[in-house]
């Protein structure tokens, strides 16, 4: 016979897998995004390469799983909601590529592709309603052996390509992503 005891300890036993597998598939990503998977789940803050200090640039990034795993949800805000954008990054199965659409606060959007080479995504992406004259970035990004996240870009601008953003982050689970 089946004690009570014995019955509530299994009941015990099998939740406490089902809460365990539940919170294994909450950090699982689709496969094609595992390689993200040191970005995910941190809030970063870096300080752009053109900054001073009189006038700082201080970008706060946020990356989260999204979608169950099946996409990448990537939030940042730079001067405490001066300028920011969120970020939604999938695998597109039709394209066999990564792709991303990139929607900000100054009004414009982008969409484009990435690929990882050498652990080190690269970027590619094209501008719709930029007022600058930028039409195209093409960007990088990665995580230092020191656990920075480094990220530059350049900006093809009324035809011609020109240095873009260049910041060194760090972790800072304190930081938060601002909009106004």
């Amino acid at each position: 016979m089946f004690g009570k005891n014995k019955f509530y300890l299994l009941v015990a036993v099998l939740l406490s897998l089902s809460l365990t597998n539940r919170a294994n598939a909450q950090d699982e990503l689709a496969a094609e995004l595992s390689v993200f998977k040191p970005f995910i789940g941190k809030t970063w803050k870096g300080e752009f390469k053109n900054s001073t200090k009189e006038k700082p640039v201080i970008d706060v990034a946020r990356w989260e799983r999204a979608l169950n795993g099946q996409a990448i949800r990537a939030l940042h805000s730079v001067n405490n909601g001066e300028y920011g954008g969120e970020s939604i990054i999938l695998w597109d199965a039709k394209q066999q590529s990564v792709v991303y659409y990139y929607f900000t606060t100054a009004g414009f959007y982008t969409h484009g592709t990435m690929k990882f080479e050498k652990n080190k995504f690269i970027s590619h992406e094209y501008v719709t309603g930029n007022q600058n004259g930028i039409t195209e970035v093409k960007g990088s990004g990665e995580i230092t052996a020191d656990g920075k996240m480094v990220s530059k870009s350049q900006y093809l601008q009324n035809g011609n390509w020109v240095d873009g953003h260049e910041a060194i982050y760090v972790e800072d689970a304190a930081a938060q992503v601002v909009f106004k």
